[in-house]
């Protein structure tokens, strides 16, 4: 490492360089850097075994692979791959770097790769991880959509994966309502993986931020896969899950997120689902059951971002009060009956249920005919038009 470069900078190509060598989420390797710094640390993997061979937990196995890759490492190279691409390498540290990565302790990512022009920092703040099944349904796959355009609109960034399925669909809800979204790769970000959203995750590059901890070129992994996901639970307010199967990745973010004090939520579907399982195995635990993007944001937004009231429908009858309620309930389905005999069957004076009887009919509820009275015909006692028949 040139020490005629600034400290700042020495760093940088430090924390390049092992980003190379560490698997992502290496703790072992998290625990050297904060203990030696970077820079000391690439030095001791690149020069004489001794200074090495000091670290705490070190092994001559576990020295050879890593200096296998660090002698290879060539950050200068990594730093213009990334850059001839639009992009840069994040450090802890640096103005922009989100600092509630720092919660994953030795585990945070060395660096980020990132590639968009907005401040990963400044949407980090108010994101909300969307993630579930590849293979999800069609029922998955609206929701998924509906929600991220949801939040989209409240201002709210949606942090995904990029994979098929919920993921993509994640990202296109977001962006077809014209907002902000992140996809964090396990891969390099110059490369498109799947292949088959090339062309979505290049939309995001140009609207939204593209990152992931593995240098420019760098190839996914099922672990890979599976250490990006304590990324997106650190990096965001709250992880919501669609559609997950009892062995699914996306339950590993959720408990990620919960282990890191991270709202965690999940979509309800059919109970009949393999892909709905883990979800509601998840609710059946501390998950919370969110249906709209407004019960998001009530759970991880502002004080006052309230989710508008639930009830059922309003009916006519609503408007009554319990006296009236009960002489309505007093008259027969069919046929007609007399004010006394309504009287007995509600349990009032005779007279009350004639004036009770005339407020229903002001109303609509009920019909005179004679000396009788009967229900309106085709209302039910609720007030509702009868169809059908019923």
């Amino acid at each position: 490492m040139n020490a005629r470069l600034p400290d700042g900078e020495r760093e940088r190509l430090a924390r390049a360089a092992l980003s190379r060598v560490f698997e992502p989420g290496d703790e072992r390797g998290g625990r050297w850097i904060r203990e030696a710094g970077p820079v000391e640390l690439i030095r001791r993997l690149t020069g004489p075994d001794g200074p090495a061979r000091a670290l705490e937990g070190m092994t001559a196995t576990r020295l050879a692979g890593y200096r296998l890759r660090a002698v290879s490492a060539d950050p200068g190279r990594d730093l213009a791959s990334v850059a001839a691409v639009g992009g840069r390498f994040v450090c802890p540290g640096d103005r922009e770097w989100p600092s509630q990565l720092d919660d994953l302790g030795d585990a945070r990512p060395i660096g980020l790769w990132v590639r968009g022009r907005s401040d990963l920092r400044l949407w980090a703040l108010r994101s909300v991880a969307l993630v579930g099944a590849r293979a999800c349904t069609p029922y998955g796959a609206h929701m998924a959509g509906t929600l991220a355009a949801g939040l989209a609109e409240r201002g709210w960034v949606v942090v995904s994966g990029a994979a098929f399925g919920v993921d993509g669909a994640a990202h296109r809800g977001a962006l077809a309502a014209g907002g902000a979204t992140m996809a964090v790769l396990a891969c390099g970000v110059d490369v498109a993986y799947p292949r088959g959203h090339a062309e979505l995750i290049g939309r995001i590059a140009e609207q939204g931020v593209v990152m992931g901890e593995l240098p420019p070129s760098d190839h996914p992994t099922r672990t890979r896969f599976i250490l990006r996901n304590r990324v997106i639970a650190a990096l965001t307010r709250g992880t919501v899950v669609v559609e997950a199967e009892y062995r699914s990745g996306s339950l590993v973010t959720a408990r990620n997120a919960q282990r890191l004090g991270r709202f965690t939520m999940g979509v309800p579907g059919p109970a009949t689902s393999g892909l709905s399982a883990g979800v509601h195995e998840l609710l059946r635990g501390e998950g919370v059951l969110v249906t709209d993007a407004a019960e998001i944001a009530e759970l991880i937004g502002e004080i006052g971002e309230l989710a508008p009231a639930r009830s059922g429908r309003v009916l006519p009858r609503d408007v009554l009060d319990a006296d009236s309620a009960r002489v309505l309930d007093a008259l027969p389905w069919a046929g007609v009956t007399g004010s006394r005999d309504v009287a007995r069957s509600a349990g009032v004076s005779t007279d009350e249920a004639l004036g009770r009887l005339y407020e229903l009919h002001s109303l609509g509820f009920v019909e005179r005919e004679g000396d009788g009275w009967r229900l309106t015909p085709g209302r039910t006692r609720d007030g509702d038009v009868r169809r059908g028949g019923t």
